[in-house]
């Protein structure tokens, strides 16, 4: 069973950056696609951006575009989403999520069912 750790999330004035970090547990790490969620306070939680095992398929929110990046280190068992030109409106827990595949489309991607496992959540927040 996969056990995912979030950490490095924290207080950051707008305009500025995070590099969240979820380490993984468990040999299936290399072979999942991983995702990234957010819940803001009153919210539904909500996909941020997505992994397939390999990183040759890459997805994220419209929210985030252009801003956040997403990346897996197989070796290190390790999923990243680095966040750039944060935003007050960026403010949540993020979650890291492993897929309960290898692959798969957008459509599946965004939603919570394609995930098996997650994480206790990192606090973010973004003061304006």
């Amino acid at each position: 069973q996969v056990q995912l750790v979030e950490s490095g999330g924290g207080l950051v004035q707008a305009g500025g950056s995070l590099r969240l970090s979820c380490a993984a547990s468990g040999r299936t790490f290399s072979s999942n696609a991983m995702g990234w969620f957010r819940q803001a306070p009153g919210k539904e939680r909500e996909f941020v951006a997505s992994i397939t095992w390999n990183g040759r398929n890459i997805y994220y929110a419209d929210t985030v575009k252009g801003r956040f990046t997403i990346s897996k280190d197989n070796a290190k068992n390790t999923l990243y989403l680095q966040m750039n030109s944060l935003k007050p409106e960026d403010t949540a827990v993020y979650y890291c999520a492993k897929a309960a595949y290898s692959d798969y489309t957008i459509s599946l991607a965004r939603t919570e069912k394609a995930y098996d496992a997650w994480g206790g959540g990192t606090q973010v927040t973004t003061a304006s």
